[in-house]
């Protein structure tokens, strides 16, 4: 959303370099922010996060928050007959995250749902101070980290200096944007390591459930132009402290399919 000739734009309480150093870190294992108990009680052991699947339980959903930032809220519900998780963010920033492991030639197809009431009416997904997102869906993926910039090789060094584990290679995140088109593929703000496939724009699908079935390995090839490799986390993740606004949101649950082979 453009702003008007001669307006002043207030910059985030907290560095926006150092926000996303954590929320990059945030999708992989071991980082330093803390889950918070009660949230991630009240969603893990949910119908929204409890499947069985042949090899056993799903990894856990835990809810990743991040220092000096205010945590959005994250509850179970039941809402149309669905299994939801209802996000509530007041200038606020987290993430429900799952840490697993998917191989590249198993990467299969990504399952989800969203309902938005509203949208954010200041947020801009071009601009790095308003780029909150009413709904976000987040695959991180293992690299080749040789290919990394000048920039995001120093900012992987210093998250593994700090965690002792190194950024995701890349990270792509399905969003819902305010003006965007549907299907563009927008590059991170403050780094390329970050990309955003814009899957819903504007209001006319407010207020209602949106149901997608994605195809992994061809999103992260329009992205990225390049083959994927591993997936090693899935989150999710409605964010309003850049605008310093109050957004809700439900998702239904998220479910990775696999490749089906052959008897």
């Amino acid at each position: 959303m453009a702003l008007k000739a001669g307006t002043v734009k207030s910059k985030p309480p907290q560095s926006g370099f150092l926000l996303l150093m954590l929320i990059m870190l945030s999708m992989l294992a071991g980082c330093a922010s803390q889950p918070s108990a009660v949230d991630a009680l009240d969603v893990s052991a949910t119908p929204w996060a409890t499947v069985v699947a042949a090899g056993g339980p799903a990894p856990q959903w835990t809810h990743q928050q991040f220092p000096g930032k205010r945590a959005s809220q994250y509850r179970y519900a039941r809402v149309d007959g669905r299994d939801a998780v209802r996000v509530q963010s007041s200038s606020s920033i987290s993430m429900l995250r799952q840490v697993l492991r998917v191989e590249p030639g198993d990467l299969g197809r990504l399952r989800f749902s969203w309902k938005v009431p509203t949208l954010i009416t200041s947020a801009d997904m071009k601009d790095r101070d308003v780029e909150d997102s009413p709904v976000r869906v987040v695959l991180a993926f293992e690299g080749d980290r040789s290919k990394f910039s000048a920039r995001d090789a120093m900012l992987s060094e210093l998250a593994h200096a700090l965690t002792g584990e190194p950024l995701p290679y890349a990270t792509l995140m399905y969003v819902w944007c305010n003006e965007t088109a549907a299907g563009t593929v927008l590059n991170g703000n403050r780094t390329g390591r970050i990309r955003k496939l814009v899957l819903e724009s504007g209001g006319a699908k407010l207020n209602q459930w949106l149901d997608y079935e994605r195809d992994i390995r061809a999103d992260f090839e329009k992205a990225y132009g390049e083959p994927p490799g591993a997936l090693v986390a899935i989150g999710i993740m409605t964010d309003t402290d850049n605008t310093r606004s109050a957004a809700t949101a439900w998702y239904g649950p998220v479910r990775h399919i696999g490749v089906k082979r052959a008897p």
